[in-house]
């Protein structure tokens, strides 16, 4: 095992950075210039009071905006830790979540159909890969909002079929109504920009967003 240099490109690095952060001028290195200027003035040709009040004011709202922003980072740090605790208190727990594909298991597939308002027989086709389909279920006419179905793994000719990932379908007469599969939360991570997910057996990482409902 190779010993790791100390003092070498992550030194050089780490004071590069350094060195760069010192050529940012903050309120005081302003103020100081300013005063410099003043005492070198042309006596002859003293410094406009006016052009001194306009170059505070700058300073003023460059600080201002900085302190702003110090003030949201912050925030946004703050939610975004109260975003995963939130998150947190869910693992373990059945999800519903927004999804064209399910995934296949020994005790079937669950999953939901968005049903709206005055709906025909919602009818749910679960499909292959080619998007052929291999078995539809008949859901009836389900009251409005989220219907839950469970698919027992079995074609329309009741063969068992393999486990895996399948197509889902959904539709009342002629109109296509979105499907949702449902799932245990096995843990929560951050994303970033996008904040919390959850990673949900069967189907993967997902935002706490785009949960539509909680079992």
């Amino acid at each position: 095992m190779s010993d790791i240099a100390i003092g070498g490109p992550a030194t050089s690095a780490t004071q590069a950075v350094t060195k760069e952060a010192n050529k940012t001028m903050n309120q005081a290195d302003f103020l100081s210039l300013l005063v410099q200027q003043m005492r070198n003035q042309d006596p002859t040709k003293p410094t406009d009071s006016s052009q001194m009040v306009s170059q505070l004011a700058q300073i003023n709202q460059v600080s201002a905006t900085q302190a702003l922003q110090t003030s949201f980072d912050a925030l946004s740090k703050s939610m975004q830790g109260n975003q995963l605790l939130q998150a947190s208190s869910m693992v373990g727990r059945s999800v519903v979540v927004p999804s064209a594909a399910g995934t296949l298991q020994d005790a079937g597939l669950d999953g939901a159909v968005n049903v709206p308002a005055d709906a025909g027989d919602v009818l749910v086709q679960v499909t292959d890969s080619a998007g052929n389909v291999l078995r539809t279920i008949n859901m009836g006419r389900p009251q409005q909002g989220l219907a839950p179905f469970h698919w027992d793994g079995k074609g329309d000719d009741g063969s068992a079929l393999p486990n895996g990932a399948y197509g889902l379908k959904a539709q009342v007469g002629n109109t296509a109504v979105n499907t949702y599969v449902s799932g245990r939360v096995n843990g929560v991570g951050m994303t970033g920009a996008d904040g919390a997910y959850l990673d949900v057996d069967g189907f993967g990482g997902v935002l706490l967003s785009q949960v539509a409902q909680i079992n």
